[in-house]
């Protein structure tokens, strides 16, 4: 099991725990700060999901005129855990 606690920039969220089993599937994921209905639906929805599926699904959504979102920093941590 890997875990990473990912420090979130330009959003609302101010963290991001993730936890992904030996076979690359996202099993925990936890948004500390951010809109918190849409942030538990997001960490529902991806959880069993494959990582490279989430990243194909996620990264690049914007958050209103902000380059980013929380769904596209949920990308930046699984990018960081993959360094680690």
């Amino acid at each position: 099991m890997k875990h990473v606690t990912y420090k979130t920039t330009g959003t609302c969220s101010q963290f991001i725990n993730v936890d992904v089993d030996d076979e690359g599937r996202i099993q925990e994921v936890s948004f500390i700060g951010g809109c918190n209905g849409n942030l538990q639906g997001i960490s529902t929805l991806v959880r069993g999901m494959r990582v490279e599926d989430v990243k194909e699904k996620l990264n690049g959504i914007r958050c209103g005129y902000k380059n980013t979102s929380c769904p596209d920093q949920l990308v930046r941590a699984l990018e960081q855990l993959n360094k680690e």
